[in-house]
């Protein structure tokens, strides 16, 4: 009985150290991170130099043409086209935010390959991000105090131009009626909804406060308040344009010098080209723009429409030297695109779909039918860029 027992234990203690002598000496498989500071580019220049003209007429298309077809023609354009275009151009604007932007931010923020540092014990996409709609709420606030336009004392020269109000007037329920609101002060303490007790407190708790239009951009306004309503459009619009050409301006580099992906990549992004351009050209077509700025939303449109052309133009010219997994370029790429983020958050949580939806008088008086459909287009335009995000 102790033999066979002494046997045992001694081929089991054969079967162990076999064991132990095939395992890895730690987990059994290693992870290695590949932090290449090179690009991917593989030639193939006909192809690529054909990308510029063709992100360009995409991004024209875009930008340019709702633009075009609403102020600069005769012709009479299709409410309902217009509509679809510019609730659909919102959705894509806030999908651009969240899955083209905040989420590549995080990945180059938090990439492997940054050296140890304070970049790395910090959630800084978020945190950039987070400061970047603070600061974007104070500029729109300080801009809406002061003079910092310009205006004109003849409002008349003002020109407002929206063929998709055209849908709504016809799914209103009632007629609306754009009430003054008080953020001039100039009002009296009857009209601007504030009793005599001496505290200055509002007694108007309608929604939204100060009336069925506050902050709309189709109101009646007082001198000041029309100054305010105008800095204010005006301070968004170049908000918007600041964050979507910044982003363009990344992702022609990206396309100049990528790999075996570029084919994907370069097909992917001439619709993204397009539909952002969409949004951005639907919102600069419907602002009011005074007669002596008329050229204003052409040269904002072309200014985005060329952006990525342009870099990737130079993509291609430093494409030996250009480095976009180095430390600089992870780093510069993922702080630009938390800012960008973060512009595009408020801009399309705040300026469009809050103003569109909440503060427009025709809006708020539309059938419910009508604010589905709309809200519909906007998830439409959200999700496709969330489909897209899958490959650019």
């Amino acid at each position: 009985m102790s033999l066979l027992h002494t046997a045992l234990d001694a081929a089991l203690r054969t079967r162990q150290d076999d064991a132990s002598s095939d395992a890895s000496p730690e987990s059994g498989f290693s992870v290695t991170i590949d932090c290449d500071t090179g690009n991917e580019y593989d030639g193939r220049m006909g192809v690529r130099i054909s990308s510029i003209f063709v992100i360009l007429v995409g991004s024209l298309l875009g930008a340019v043409l709702p633009v075009f077809l609403a102020r600069g023609t005769k012709m009479k354009v299709n409410g309902t086209a217009f509509f679809v275009a510019k609730y659909f151009g919102s959705g894509v604007i806030i999908g651009t935010a969240f899955m083209h932007l905040l989420s590549p931010a995080f990945d180059a923020l938090k990439s492997p390959c940054l050296p140890d540092g304070p970049i790395n014990d910090y959630d800084w996409a978020a945190g950039i991000c987070l400061m970047t709609v603070f600061v974007m709420f104070t500029i729109e606030l300080l801009v809406s105090r002061f003079d910092f336009f310009g205006h004109s004392h003849d409002h008349s020269e003002a020109e407002a131009v929206d063929p998709s109000l055209d849908v709504l007037k016809k799914g209103s329920q009632t007629s609306p009626t754009p009430s003054r609101d008080i953020e001039a002060g100039q009002l009296s303490n009857k009209e601007n909804g504030t009793d005599n007790n001496g505290l200055g407190l509002p007694n108007d708790v309608s929604y939204p406060p100060g009336g069925e239009d506050h902050l709309g951009h189709q109101r009646e306004h007082a001198e000041n308040d029309s100054h305010s309503a105008f800095a204010a459009q005006m301070t968004a619009l170049f908000i918007l344009e600041f964050g979507v050409v910044f982003h363009s301006i990344f992702i022609g580099l990206t396309l100049a010098v990528a790999g075996e992906e570029f084919t994907v990549l370069y097909i992917v992004l001439v619709f993204h080209q397009t539909f952002e351009g969409l949004g951005l050209g639907s919102r600069l077509a419907t602002a009011q723009w005074p007669r002596s700025k008329a050229w204003m939303p052409y040269a904002l449109a072309c200014g985005y429409a060329i952006s990525t052309p342009v870099s990737i133009a130079i993509g291609l010219g430093v494409r030996s030297t250009l480095q976009p997994g180095s430390p600089k370029s992870l780093l510069i790429n993922g702080v630009f695109d938390a800012i960008s983020a973060g512009i595009l958050i408020y801009t399309g949580l705040v300026e469009l779909l809050a103003h569109e939806f909440m503060f427009n008088s025709y809006m708020r008086n539309a059938g419910l039918k009508v604010q589905l459909f709309a809200l519909g287009c906007v998830a439409l335009g959200c999700g496709l860029m969330a489909v897209l995000a899958e490959w650019a």
